[in-house]
């Protein structure tokens, strides 16, 4: 018996059971399910390699929990197995909706809020005559059937409800003058004098019943309802007011924000974010994606100008990301250019990413441009990166993005220049590694 992928639901499945007359139907079976996450390449992105391979044993101690009778293993960094016994074959539908339920609520990877798309595969056999080899092959091929039906939906997720997007965004409205929003920051460390130069400012969302609502939930509902002016203006407030808290704490550096595309454009926002930033003596950077620029250059290009004339720091965000061009690049009053960190957790696994990261240092270096690279997570990566002559790193090696009060906290203890593995070792053992291979 096999049963077609669900169309209308993330989660995808493909069953197949063995046997099918009245009298096995009704003896005990013994069932194989594969669970594979298959959002992992798109998680890998947003949390970095060694985050992301947390996922799969979270996602199994979830499962083990919905199916406590139940053999649960992680049989690789996607994919859980689960073992169980039943009466009825057609049980094994019960069992999915009961797991898929147990994900209708994200997981929480240190603050940051997951949801996992789940791919299912599954065979059953009566126990009398279970061969397991080929259970867990017909598991096998059911999964491999509901994966490429997950595939050729292209990822098809139900639509947000447009209720829920208008109240969601009537609360946003609120808790922008509510200052419900809170600023985590995380640093940038300069390579060279290992000194934590600037800072990431990254807006959280405190919400009263709900608790800690991360940027994916809300950011797009901003900008979808127009409210990420609103938004990105209270940002640029609270980071000033925090930038000279830190100055009068010791600690003068440079915060940088976050600036939507649509943004660039607009106006009424330049002069609004040019008067508070002009009004103080804070020293602030504005982050931007080139695909913001892409939008309007023309206008994009000379709002940035007024923002650098106004002594904004430019940085330019997730370079790599999208559709880089050249012709842009030259054009922008950028002083920095951020690596997007999908080169960078993959600069020690892959053979092209470091020939991707070296040469795009080599040519921001040739545009008198310093260099980032976010989602520095292994001391491996950072000697690679040291030895290709980045600026500054940016990642959970370093810190995790947290409150103003934890910040000054980790400056004041110099926590970052604690002792580690040594780069350069490292960089050797890791050459020494490529060599036997």
């Amino acid at each position: 018996m096999h049963h077609a992928p669900r169309q209308e639901t993330a989660e995808k499945q493909a069953v197949t059971a063995s046997g099918g007359t009245a009298d096995t139907m009704m003896m005990a079976h013994r069932f194989h399910l594969l669970i594979e996450i298959a959002n992992f390449t798109e998680l890998r992105r947003l949390l970095g390699c060694v985050r992301s391979d947390l996922l799969a044993g979270l996602a199994a101690d979830r499962v083990a929990r919905a199916m406590p009778l139940a053999s649960i293993a992680v049989i690789g960094r996607t994919q859980i197995s689960c073992c169980f016994r039943d009466n009825m074959a057609a049980d094994i539908d019960h069992r999915v909706a009961r797991i898929e339920e147990a994900f209708g609520r994200p997981l929480v990877l240190d603050d940051q809020a997951v949801t996992l798309t789940l791919t299912f595969g599954g065979a059953s056999a009566p126990s009398a005559n279970v061969d397991d080899v080929a259970l867990v092959e017909q598991a096998e091929a059911a999964l491999a059937e509901a994966r490429t039906a997950y595939r050729a939906i292209t990822h098809a997720v139900a639509p947000r409800n447009h209720g829920d997007t208008l109240r969601l965004a009537r609360e946003l409205d609120a808790a922008i003058d509510n200052d419900e929003l809170v600023l985590h920051y995380q640093p940038k460390v300069h390579v060279r004098r290992q000194e934590i130069t600037s800072a990431e400012a990254l807006v959280r969302w405190r919400h009263p019943t709900r608790g800690l609502i991360m940027p994916n939930d809300f950011i797009p509902v901003a900008e979808e309802c127009q409210l990420i002016d609103r938004m990105t203006l209270w940002t640029i407030r609270r980071a000033i007011a925090d930038q000279r808290d830190l100055a009068a704490r010791g600690h003068d550096m440079r915060l940088f924000i976050n600036i939507a595309g649509q943004l660039l454009a607009d106006t009424a926002f330049v002069r609004e974010a040019c008067d508070l930033v002009g009004g103080s003596d804070a020293k602030l950077g504005f982050e931007i994606t080139e695909t913001s620029v892409i939008r309007d250059p023309a206008s994009a290009i000379a709002n940035l100008q007024i923002f650098a004339d106004f002594g904004i720091t430019i940085a330019i965000d997730d370079y790599g990301a999208g559709l880089s061009s050249l012709a842009y690049l030259k054009q922008l009053p950028a002083r920095e250019l951020k690596i997007d960190k999908l080169f960078v957790t993959q600069l020690t696994s892959s053979n092209r990413d470091p020939l991707i990261v070296r040469s795009t240092i080599d040519l921001a270096h040739a545009l008198e441009m310093e260099v980032v690279a976010e989602g520095v997570e292994t001391h491996a990566a950072l000697a690679l990166l040291t030895v290709m002559g980045c600026d500054m790193v940016q990642g959970f090696l370093i810190s995790r993005p947290v409150v103003l009060e934890s910040f000054v906290q980790y400056l004041d203890e110099g926590r970052h220049r604690i002792p580690g593995p040594d780069p350069l070792a490292a960089f050797s053992g890791l050459a020494a590694v490529r060599r036997q291979a």
